[in-house]
């Protein structure tokens, strides 16, 4: 009943007209800035977080959770439309999405692509809501050696199931840490790094990196790949003689479709490191291994594009559990977010529930609210926001590199800054283009400072003994889950290896011998 309540109060703050106004603008600008090639909820989040400033730090954070799950839908127009996904996370949409586009059947795409993620993002919130104090109930046991494996366990999954190669994405980690580094040393109060420049005391801020890297980074990127160049075929949601609205076929096979998703979508994501790209490959490789007809897969099967939506727009949900009562990004744009909550004051965590219940439900209660606006907004709007997607890439770069330079400026007034994006949006392509995983380097960054001081922590209670981690039942749990991840790739290895060589059996022969 304290659930139920809690919730009925957070849907009630969120019903006041400041919040609906700010969840729908959020809304609003993440589908705007998912719709862009190449920009996804990372980098809506990271380009859209000055303009949140000056804000109560409540409705700010209702805000960017309604830019971060408004841009996951934003990147399946074009993923539907041009067969570019606007981030990783939709890539999966393609693979049915565009052969439906193709068929004259791009509205029916989008229109269920739109109700998916409202029954995902609405099932997802109602877990969130059961998930979130329990964890955070265990979490209230954790001490700092525990926290410190958790943000080493994150960071592992992060660079173990992201991550094709794990030398390069530790290294991507390892860049994140020493950026953290910068600063006051928070044991003895000594400058470090900071080379006499006063701008440096405080440390690097998480905001020109992210920018940088997300922003900046993925426009080289995609201007790399001559994405100014490209005239990509495009096909109208409003076609002569197409259906804008789906068939009762479409929602007979999709149904089932939409209720695995969700639910996978929502565990998949609450594992640090796995998020929404991982749930919706898995999402389809599912649909297709229970569906009748796989052979359609890949051709313009409607359940193949709803899965993974479902399985994406759940996985945002999912991806606050740990963010919340742990304090741990599973992914970069739930970095992001943190950065968000750490810059107003708000410390995500096991205490959070605790001592802001009414700015958690609040929140949580938001996500509901605002998983309607998105559906009316998609389902009533798709026409105006997949004009978008028919900007060229060319008029789209230079305004969004500004709106990063402006961005950035705007936090501090600091030039210096400016010059620390624009770094690491080269920093950006460069890894990016070598393999390495920006991720890696922004949750490192802002789970840094926080590895740092719990480290410290349990060296002096044990005396500068690392034997203090096999000493507690939770550590010792922690410690496990850490040394799986560290294995999985050894297992995956294996069990591929095994499946390739096994040999293939004989179909049976049919006749019937008598």
């Amino acid at each position: 009943m304290d659930i139920l309540s809690n919730l009925v109060n957070g849907i009630g703050q969120a019903l006041s007209p400041t919040t609906l106004l700010l969840l729908g603008a959020g809304v609003l600008m993440g589908m705007i800035v998912g719709v862009m090639p190449g920009l996804g909820p990372s980098a809506a989040l990271a380009i859209l977080l000055p303009v949140t400033f000056g804000m109560e730090p409540g409705g700010a954070i209702v805000m960017l959770a309604a830019v971060y799950y408004g841009a996951m839908y934003g990147g399946t127009i074009t993923s539907v439309l041009i067969n570019t996904p606007g981030e990783s996370a939709t890539v999966a949409s393609t693979f049915d999405g565009y052969p439906l586009a193709k068929q004259g059947r791009a509205g029916p795409a989008l229109v269920m692509a739109a109700v998916a993620s409202f029954v995902a993002g609405t099932v997802g919130t109602l877990l969130l809501s059961l998930a979130a104090p329990v964890t955070a109930a265990v979490a209230t046991s954790f001490g700092p050696p525990e926290l410190f494996l958790v943000v080493v366990a994150g960071l592992l999954a992060l660079i173990v199931i992201v991550g094709k190669n794990r030398l390069l994405g530790a290294i991507s980690a390892l860049i994140g840490f020493a950026l953290a580094t910068v600063g006051i040393d928070i044991g003895g109060g000594e400058q470090r790094y900071t080379f006499g420049s006063t701008e440096l005391i405080n440390g690097i801020d998480f905001i020109p990196v992210a920018i940088g890297l997300f922003g900046v980074g993925e426009v080289l990127w995609t201007l790399y790949n001559g994405g100014h160049l490209e005239r990509l075929q495009y096909f109208d949601v409003r076609a002569r003689g197409s259906r804008f609205w789906p068939t009762a076929r479409d929602w007979l096979e999709s149904r089932w479709a939409m209720v695995r998703g969700s639910f996978l979508g929502f565990f998949v994501g609450c594992a640090p490191g796995a998020g929404a790209t991982v749930a919706s490959v898995m999402s389809y490789s599912v649909e297709k291994s229970v569906s009748k007809k796989p052979e359609r897969f890949g051709k313009g099967a409607m359940p193949g594009l709803v899965g993974p939506e479902a399985a994406n727009n759940a996985a945002t949900s999912g991806a606050m559990v740990p963010l919340l009562t742990l304090g741990i990004p599973g992914s970069a744009s739930t970095a992001v977010l943190l950065g968000g909550f750490l810059m107003w004051g708000l410390q995500p965590g096991p205490l959070l529930m605790e001592e802001n219940p009414d700015f958690a439900w609040g929140l949580i209660g938001s996500m509901y609210l605002g998983n309607v606006m998105l559906l009316v907004l998609n389902v009533f709007c798709i026409p105006v926001f997949a004009s978008i997607a028919r900007v060229p890439f060319h008029v789209l770069a230079p305004i969004i590199i500004v709106l990063c330079v402006l961005g950035t400026y705007t936090v501090n007034g600091s030039i210096v800054e400016v010059g620390i994006m624009l770094a690491c949006g080269v920093l950006g392509f460069f890894m990016r283009k070598f393999g390495f995983i920006p991720a890696a380097t922004v949750v490192a960054l802002v789970l840094g400072p926080m590895a740092e001081e719990t480290l410290r922590q349990t060296l002096i209670i044990s005396g500068g003994s690392f034997t203090i981690f096999a000493q507690r039942p939770a550590s010792v749990s922690l410690l496990c889950a850490v040394g799986l991840l560290l294995l999985l790739p050894l297992i995956t290895r294996a069990v591929r290896r095994r499946t390739s060589t096994a040999p293939v059996r004989s179909a049976p022969d049919d006749r019937i011998e008598v």
